[in-house]
């Protein structure tokens, strides 16, 4: 992978490739074991789940190897599902499936069919039973022309699984103790080997660089995208959207390209989200037009309110009903009540804002002295005129009026006229706070 983290740790959407593979088989099974080698440390470190039980495999010596050492902490009367950290879009239908067959005849394993199978084991077959699989290196001309392969994906009686594991031995190309040559054993021992095949390649495809990560990636959205769209949702081009993290919408909604969901994010109805934008653990209410190249971060996005374009909306931020926050605005850790409008070039921190408040192009809410932040608040029905500078902590009166170009230090009372045309003072032997 040419990277410091071990390739488990490599991310698709929103986690690493174990953690994909872990969802998984934490839904189906009572207890889950994971098999480490290098790396295992920064593994442990990153994944950080006590229900998992860690094995270290010190010496990498094969697949049959890496299932031995987990054996001791499994029970003879279990069903061992072996998968794999690094193939992570495997779906539990087909887990599912695979564990029924198991159950059924004591070991049941994945396949697939490929158009190109080189470097895959192939499943061997006699009266379309299986009879063996035999590993690329290990391989005649006659079942290198094969199609069907081993995904190494299996369900296994573990009573039958230790046994098998217990008689494997390294004589062959790789000098390795194979967990497939079980399933020769347990044909000689006269065991049907129960077959589920998949359609869907990548399902069972695996990462070992870069390039493959990305397919694996785009695999993972597009699909997310055909389950979006089957609910409802409006993608006007699914192959232009990422969700990394969960998405709930409601009625009518509709996405356009290049936007990218993260963490938990909810929609409600009729809400659209113009191109380029980044939203990220968000609730946005219903009839809310995010307008393109807008960022929002753990924000409350109220019914009717529009934001953008090219508007930042950073934690903390609450912006009610039929707000509006224009073009090249950022607001921070700040309320801004109904109907009220920040519409250009604006910056509000640590602000809270009444209703029907209108905000001029280029206000300031100067929150920060140097040390210490401070907080703003703009009561109901306040006009603030472009330019003006809000020095916190300060109050700005019910229906006031703010002069354009004013820099404002003290509390404005409600219904007032407050401006500033001041020639330029320096003071003297001036401290800068200090952080308290």
């Amino acid at each position: 992978m040419n990277s410091s983290k071990p390739k488990v740790l490599q991310i698709l959407s929103d986690k690493t490739l174990l953690g994909h593979v872990l969802a998984q088989a934490q839904q189906l099974c009572s207890k889950v074991h994971v098999v480490y080698g290098f790396g295992g440390d920064q593994v442990r470190q990153h994944i950080n789940d006590d229900s998992v039980n860690w094995v270290e495999q010190a010496n990498q010596l094969g697949t049959g190897h890496a299932v031995q050492q987990a054996m001791p902490h499994i029970d003879d009367d279990s069903i061992s599902l072996i998968l794999y950290g690094d193939v992570p879009l495997i779906e539990q239908a087909t887990l599912n499936d695979l564990i029924t067959q198991a159950q059924k005849s004591d070991i049941s394993l994945l396949s697939v069919i490929l158009d190109n199978p080189s470097g895959y084991g192939r499943i061997i077959r006699d009266n379309n039973q299986i009879q063996a699989i035999v590993e690329q290196k290990d391989a005649n001309k006659e079942q290198l022309a094969i199609c069907e392969v081993n995904t190494g994906i299996m369900a296994v009686n573990s009573s039958l699984l230790k046994t098998y594991l217990d008689g494997l031995d390294s004589n062959n190309a790789q000098g390795e103790l194979y967990l497939t040559d079980i399933i020769a054993m347990a044909v000689n021992d006269g065991k049907t080997i129960a077959s589920v095949i998949t359609d869907n390649e990548f399902e069972v495809a695996g990462v070992n660089d870069k390039i493959q990560l990305a397919e694996l990636e785009r695999t993972f959205q597009q699909n997310q995208a055909t389950q979006f769209m089957q609910k409802g949702l409006m993608l006007k081009d699914p192959g232009r959207f990422d969700c990394r993290g969960n998405l709930s919408f409601g009625q009518d909604c509709e996405i356009d390209v290049n936007v990218v969901i993260e963490g938990e994010v909810t929609l409600g109805d009729n809400t659209t989200i113009a191109p380029n934008c980044i939203i990220k653990d968000t609730t946005i209410g219903s009839n809310v037009s995010i307008l393109a190249n807008s960022v929002i971060e753990d924000a409350f996005i109220g019914d009717g309110a529009s934001i953008g374009p090219f508007a930042r909306i950073r934690p903390e931020a609450n912006i009610g009903e039929n707000a509006k926050i224009g073009n090249f605005v950022e607001v921070k850790k700040s309320t801004i009540g109904k109907g009220s409008k920040v519409s250009h070039l604006s910056y509000v921190g640590d602000t809270t804002m009444g209703e029907n408040v209108n905000i001029g192009a280029g206000v300031i809410t100067c929150n920060y002295d140097g040390a210490n932040k401070h907080q703003t608040i703009i009561e109901d029905g306040a006009f603030v005129g472009s330019d003006t500078q809000l020095i916190a902590p300060v109050t700005i009166g019910k229906n006031t009026t703010i002069g354009a170009g004013s820099t404002i230090t003290k509390d404005v009372a409600d219904a007032q006229l407050s401006l500033s045309r001041s020639k330029q003072t320096t003071l003297k032997n001036w401290q800068r706070p200090v952080k308290k």
